[in-house]
């Protein structure tokens, strides 16, 4: 698998990143030991590059990814990503970009995985409520003091991006995007292009329904926030699973697997630098990683976007909805 320079970033990283937001309960219940083999597997498939976050469990899945790596690796063999804004109300995940907060949760973020620095620290989710110059500012005086190498933020929009930019150097985008969720085409990665932001993307395999091994019969765990979502359940999805056999049988017929083919379309963008996959157990990453060095033609892309063409969009939740 080739590595890959992150926007104006001197972080070389590979094309395909672990994801761990399934390791902080929103996907159900965790088991460690599965988590850590997964996360071993993953280096031993040459993934250098971990993402995280301080809202994944609010420490739990940092802690699972820390064990594991420390066990396996030194500090310098990896690139650690993590977010931070978000915070617990009660039972209510809120919004919270203010300087008080990000600092609270770099902190955190430090002692939960064990480190001394945050290779990349990214605003969760935009803060309508906090203006744009403080959380910059705030980011700021983070990287100067060394605790954050990178800044970069997740779920903003081209405006967004623009105006945080005012007052910090933000370096990374990470979006959703996947062949059932499209609209960052538009407007956000032709900005990040021009601009040379580094695009990490979560969800190539659309939360799971290009993975392989969904059915029309497929139920999630109560605490599997796909249970609560209409894009998992009745006619929607069962729709999108017609598609999904259509591109499982056009991977066959070249020469890969469904997952590999979801991987090769989302990064098959110019614009998009890592697709970044979550997996449970370690065999989810066999049969997958290939896709990061697949080439996908420009008849095989005219070709997957008239199998998309009846598709039914895929969103995720957002903060308010868990």
């Amino acid at each position: 698998m080739h590595d890959v320079r992150l926007g104006t970033t001197d972080l070389q990283v590979s094309a395909i990143g672990l994801g761990t937001w399934s390791y902080g309960s929103d996907w159900g219940s965790v088991d460690v030991a599965a988590a850590t083999d997964t996360i071993h597997r993953a280096l031993e498939l040459g993934i250098n590059l971990f993402d995280t976050a301080q809202a994944y469990g609010f420490g739990k899945a940092e802690k699972v990814l820390a064990d594991a790596l420390w066990q396996r690796v030194q500090r310098d063999d990896v690139v650690v990503a993590t977010k931070g804004g978000l915070r617990m109300d009660g039972t209510r995940v809120l919004r919270d970009a203010s300087p008080g907060w990000l600092r609270d949760g770099v902190e955190q973020s430090l002692r939960h995985l064990r480190t001394d620095y945050i290779d990349l620290y990214q605003v969760h989710w935009p803060d309508p409520r906090t203006p744009p110059q403080e959380t910059g500012t705030a980011l700021a005086a983070l990287v100067a003091e060394g605790k954050v190498r990178h800044v970069g933020v997740s779920n903003f929009d081209a405006e967004q991006l623009a105006e945080l930019g005012r007052f910090v150097q933000v370096e990374t985008l990470q979006p959703p995007y996947h062949p059932f969720r499209r609209q960052i085409e538009a407007e956000v990665l032709p900005y990040c292009a021009i601009h040379d932001i580094g695009v990490l993307v979560y969800g190539p395999l659309a939360h799971g329904l290009l993975g392989g091994t969904m059915t029309p019969d497929t139920t999630f765990a109560a605490d599997d926030w796909r249970a609560q979502s209409p894009d998992f359940t009745g006619d929607r999805f069962a729709a999108n699973l017609g598609v999904v056999e259509e591109l499982r049988t056009f991977a066959a017929w070249r020469g890969m697997s469904l997952a590999e083919l979801a991987v090769a379309w989302t990064l098959s963008d110019s614009a998009v630098d890592v697709a970044l996959v979550g997996a449970r157990r370690a065999d989810h990453l066999d049969g997958l990683t290939g896709g990061a060095d697949v080439k996908l033609e420009e008849e095989d892309l005219e070709a997957i976007d008239r199998m998309l063409a009846p598709a039914e969009p895929v969103g995720g939740p957002a903060p308010e909805g868990m």
